[in-house]
């Protein structure tokens, strides 16, 4: 791979990959080790967290077409060697959330794909990318529950803060699904929540208590989509960005352009 050609996103936003029952068998072992060397790498590389991740669905037998799909990421990771997290000192200390779901994300068995990141003023702290564990009746269960989730590593990350003297209430959690938003707020809507599950509901006393605050987020500035589904070049590197994971050979520029905005 030392030659190949670099790719301007780690996966493309057509790409569809299933089991592939009738597809070419690839080295199993092979596969393994350089799927597990990608999730090692996930920690510092967030933006390739999705497209890890949906390759490692395939691990059982691995086909071609998946080997072609996490090449792919290699072609990408060539042309970016130079890109990571970037944490200054000099920031707020801010809590802010995102929480976002692909309904029925998953081609193969219509599950959702979860993702939910949090920023420590303009530094990202806490992603993730997950796909459920059972099917979602409506995009606004799977939004809902995933909000939920986001809450819950809000309030772990806020326990955390508190043992530096750091005490944050009211923390936005932001979402871009008005109807989540409204379960959030009104337990009384029962033609939309009868479906789900109680241990979901946990949420709404965290928003009585003033843990957490559901703040509604255009789907333009969704930063959690980044970890839910396919996004074209000029989408993923807008992301990407926002999100602190920039190009170190252009450090100075995005210093001089935060510190404008601040």
């Amino acid at each position: 791979m030392e030659n190949c050609r670099e790719a301007s996103t780690p996966i493309a936003t057509g790409c569809y990959l299933d089991a592939n029952e009738t597809g070419v068998d690839v080295d199993q072992t092979k596969f393994r080790q350089l799927i597990g060397s990608l999730l090692y790498l996930t920690a510092s590389r967030p933006h390739i967290m999705f497209s890890v991740c949906l390759c490692t669905r395939f691990q059982a037998k691995p086909k071609e077409s998946h080997e072609v799909a996490t090449k792919r990421i290699l072609k990408y990771l060539k042309g970016t060697t130079e890109v990571g997290l970037w944490y200054p000192s000099e920031v707020s200390l801010n809590i802010v959330g995102y929480s976002n779901s692909d309904f029925a994300g998953c081609k193969v068995d219509r599950k959702s794909i979860s993702g939910t990141c949090h920023l420590l003023g303009s530094s990202l702290i806490s992603w993730h990318s997950k796909k459920k564990t059972c099917v979602a009746l409506s995009t606004a269960e799977a939004e809902y529950i995933t909000t939920g989730r986001s809450c819950v590593q809000t309030l772990w990350i806020k326990h955390q803060l508190s043992d530096f003297g750091l005490n944050l209430s009211k923390i936005p959690l932001l979402c871009d699904n008005t109807s989540a938003i409204n379960l959030t707020k009104n337990p009384v809507q029962h033609s939309i929540n009868k479906h789900i599950e109680i241990c979901h509901h946990f949420i709404r006393d965290h928003i009585i208590n003033g843990d957490c605050e559901i703040q509604f987020v255009d789907s333009e500035n969704q930063f959690a989509d980044l970890f839910t589904k396919p996004l074209n070049k000029e989408i993923f590197n807008f992301l990407k960005n926002e999100l602190g994971i920039i190009d170190f050979k252009n450090v100075n520029e995005f210093w001089s352009d935060l510190l404008t905005e601040m």
